[in-house]
């Protein structure tokens, strides 16, 4: 039996306001072929199908237009729910859908043995994210540390009640476990927007029975290993979801079961459809990496531009927004930009000595202080600048 375990696909995110449509529309059309020529039997998804709790229209549409295509593969799917799923939204038609060999378990179940499938020559205990109701009750006057402690008993008790069946009714049948959680020692990216306090629970590798074969893990980004074990793993998110992702090697795992036991655990590489890249320096430096930039995807790049100078220069910042402004190519798109000085002045307070009398102060030596600072202007524009302001300056005071 071969299983392929994935996650936090995320259908209907968007990146600084850029649909993310194209990229999960080509991987899922990877993973369909993969399916098809590895002969998979077994697809696990390990929550966050969505991105909302109440996606678009046309996330909506890519995930039933998957199943759809699923059919024909005779592969089993199992989906679990995220944090950022919809219990109810994906629970919806799971009636339907268990009649197309796909069974949806949004959260958690009632009858915790809801939760365990039989595939004859596998069990996988299908757990979604456990939300704090579903792990504890409210205490009065709890404090945060038993909170936090609760959460994690309850995380660890579930799975505990799930080994303990799977030992008592299928004591000679491997076992995977699903899972949507932060585990202790994980790496992050900028993505995830929200770690629950199981992060703070510090759920650790240990906690998981060792009647568990395999734990399927969803919720991290970044493909890894918990607690360097080789057999609790995250998946990791198909695509790169944020700028923190842009150099991660996206995977799926695929799982071969025979003569009882996991046999083989193998990350399959996800092919790379669209660049994200950070380009940062100096102005010149930047201004020339963007000119000669080239793309290596299929989609258009998305870039993240960030300036760095030594000293402040406001004629920087409009020469670096309109080079954005007019930046025009068929292979790109600037995302977000930004322009910092080393040197720059925060405060006016910075202008003068500390104990300085304000009333010895008057507003043209305030502005005079500040052009001297700005050491990209020359004689001639400091000088206009301070007649304009003292034009101005005397059109307040007549009109107070």
């Amino acid at each position: 039996m071969k299983i392929l375990h994935t996650a936090d696909w995320h259908l209907g995110k968007k990146l600084h306001k850029y649909d993310l449509h194209e990229d999960q529309q080509l991987f899922l059309e990877w993973l369909i072929a993969l399916i098809q020529e590895r002969k998979i039997d077994v697809l696990l998804i390990s929550g966050d199908i969505f991105d909302l709790a109440n996606p678009p229209a046309d996330a909506r549409m890519l995930y039933y237009w998957f199943l759809r295509q699923m059919i024909l593969q005779k592969c089993k799917i199992i989906i679990t729910g995220g944090n950022h799923d919809s219990v109810s939204m994906l629970n919806a038609p799971k009636d339907i859908l268990s009649m197309l060999d796909v069974i949806v378990v949004g959260g958690a179940m009632p009858n915790i043995e809801d939760e365990i499938i039989d595939l004859k020559e596998l069990i996988v205990c299908a757990v979604p994210y456990l939300r704090d109701a579903d792990l504890r009750q409210a205490v009065e006057g709890e404090t945060a540390t038993g909170r936090i402690e609760a959460v994690r008993n309850g995380i660890k008790n579930h799975y505990d009640q799930l080994a303990n069946i799977c030992q008592e009714s299928f004591p000679n049948t491997p076992v995977i476990a699903m899972g949507h959680l932060y585990a202790n020692g994980s790496v992050a990216s900028e993505s995830e927007r929200e770690i629950q306090i199981g992060n703070l629970a510090a759920f650790e590798g240990n906690d998981f029975s060792e009647t568990f074969d395999y734990v399927a893990l969803g919720h991290i980004h970044r493909p890894q290993k918990v607690s360097d074990k080789e057999n609790i793993r995250y998946s990791g998110s198909p695509i790169a979801l944020s700028f923190s992702e842009k150099n991660d090697l996206k995977i799926v795992i695929e799982l071969e079961v025979s003569a009882g036991k996991i046999q083989k655990i193998e990350d399959i590489p996800v092919p790379k459809n669209r660049m994200l890249k950070k380009i940062s320096g100096d102005f010149e430096k930047v201004k020339s990496q963007l000119s000669s930039f080239q793309n290596e995807c299929q989609l258009k790049a998305f870039l993240e531009i960030e300036v760095t100078e030594e000293l402040h220069n406001p004629i920087l910042t409009r020469e670096l927004n309109d080079i954005i402004a007019v930046f025009e190519d068929e292979n790109a798109i600037v995302l977000k930009h930004r322009i910092s000085f080393k040197n720059e002045i925060n405060s006016t307070a910075e202008l003068f000595f500390e104990g300085q009398n304000i009333d010895d102060i008057n507003e043209t030596e305030i502005l005079k202080r500040r052009l001297e600072k700005e050491n990209g202007l020359s004689e001639e524009h400091q000088t206009l600048l301070m007649e304009a302001f003292v034009e101005l300056l005397q059109k307040v005071k007549e009109e107070n």
